[in-house]
């Protein structure tokens, strides 16, 4: 009998700048903003997960994405919005992962599902994902 891995998946904190035309006339974040933040959380994952450990960057598309908008995201006292990533799933050419921005006080205002498709740089054909990718992208919380 096997023992099963329990742990949670591993949670990545990133915390990105938002700027003044991230806001639309009303004061609150614009929807498209959004996909932009999480894509720099999406890029600073892998800068803090791949490059970090002396690896290359791996390419990663997107090829679905689906947004829940719960509240809006108001311009706060940080300036700086936060983006919990964590990878839900992994495939032999994809991934899945979830990616929560919250507001300066904590609560999250978006939840944004994403899969992401490893890609050849040469071919630009989807590959499978390397062991090694697959040992990063499952990391698990101690």
């Amino acid at each position: 009998m096997t023992e099963e891995n329990t742990a949670k998946p591993k949670v990545h904190q990133a915390y990105v700048e938002l700027r003044w035309s991230d806001f639309d006339r009303y004061g609150h974040m614009n929807n498209a903003q959004y996909v932009e933040i999480v894509q720099e959380s999406r890029l600073q994952f892998s800068l803090d997960n791949f490059v970090a450990r002396g690896l290359e960057m791996p390419m990663f598309v997107v090829r679905h994405l689906e947004a829940d908008y719960r509240i809006p995201l108001m311009p706060g006292t940080t300036n700086k919005a936060l983006v919990e990533s964590t990878v839900l799933k992994v495939g032999r050419t994809s991934f899945n992962t979830r990616q929560e921005v919250k507001d300066d006080r904590g609560q999250t205002t978006c939840v944004i599902d994403c899969t992401l498709v490893a890609i050849d740089p040469k071919t630009l054909k989807p590959r499978e994902i390397t062991e090694e990718e697959a040992k990063i992208l499952t990391m698990r919380q101690e």
